[in-house]
């Protein structure tokens, strides 16, 4: 998820859907959230700290600490590695993620728990159209940002980063944050990293209890619409793209480009056998209201 994040187009949440995470970090996040937001106003009060424990116990801690330890690691390796290998060999680089997220699809497709209906074949062609128009915006130019467009910039990454097919470096991409977010990264630019971590931190405070909501009511809705937006998302990693983001005709190494396609969805292909093999099988969430 943390290299994911790096790379414009590749979103984090579509890494934690493939790998069978999402829902769990999304109900997890939702708890802690719940649980500081507990502390803060009861403790104050006089009223002690039994509520906002009894969120934090449902937390799957274990998960939390293992994945925030590997997404910030790859977040400072990535930086380094991967954003100038992306800029050096654009088209082959976003072959491999086409792939990816090609194949990944499958994934929300089939863990919605219920048969889809015509309706929610419509819902999903919505929300692909919609993430098709979002990924074609040209890239933005912000060199000197103020601590407020950081902030407002960081609320929006992050939101993107809990939404699959929403790449939150795509977003930093369009408001032209990408590149000075990376080289604060690089530089350990701690003013700059702490706006941008509280701007985070006040958007997935806010959003992440909406997904955490939609999940618990409304599990199959959520996830097809989650499929329309992996769908439209492919526009951005299309690997024949004009400087103004249009979409072009293959063309050049062709050949190549689409073995890369493919092995990108290959790649993910793997890991789903893998995780149906050896992972044990999970039980459908329980919902409390019909989903559309």
């Amino acid at each position: 998820m943390g290299t994911a994040e790096v790379i414009p187009g590749v979103s984090g949440g579509t890494v934690a859907l493939i790998t069978g995470l999402y829902d769990r970090l999304i109900l997890s996040a939702g708890h802690t959230v719940s649980g500081l937001r507990l502390a803060v106003s009861d403790i104050p009060r006089g009223q002690g700290t039994g509520r906002a424990m009894a969120e934090l116990r449902k937390v799957d801690w274990i998960m939390i600490i293992a994945v925030l330890t590997g997404m910030v690691a790859m977040l400072l390796i990535a930086a380094r590695i991967l954003a100038p290998l992306v800029e050096e060999h654009p088209q082959r680089s976003f072959a491999v993620f086409f792939g990816l997220v090609l194949a990944s699809i499958w994934v929300p497709y089939t863990h919605t728990g219920r048969r889809w209906t015509a309706m929610n074949y419509v819902v999903a062609l919505a929300a692909a159209v919609v993430a098709f128009f979002l990924t074609g915006f040209p890239e933005g130019n912000a060199s000197d940002p103020s601590p407020w467009i950081i902030m407002g910039a960081a609320a929006i990454a992050i939101n993107a980063l809990v939404l699959p097919g929403v790449s939150g470096s795509f977003m930093l991409l369009a408001m032209g944050l990408y590149t000075t977010t990376l080289d604060a990264v690089n530089d350990r630019d701690l003013g700059y990293i702490f706006f941008f971590g509280l701007g985070a931190f006040l958007g997935l405070s806010v959003f992440v209890k909406l997904l955490q909501w939609l999940l618990e009511h409304y599990h199959h809705l959520t996830m097809v619409v989650m499929t329309g937006l992996l769908v439209g998302s492919l526009r951005a990693l299309w690997p024949w793209q004009g400087d103004g983001r249009e979409l072009l005709a293959p063309s050049g190494d062709v050949p190549v480009t689409f073995l890369l396609m493919a092995a990108g969805a290959i790649t993910v292909l793997a890991i789903m056998i893998i995780a149906r093999r050896y992972e044990a099988p999970r039980t459908a969430p329980v919902t409390t209201s019909t989903d559309a």
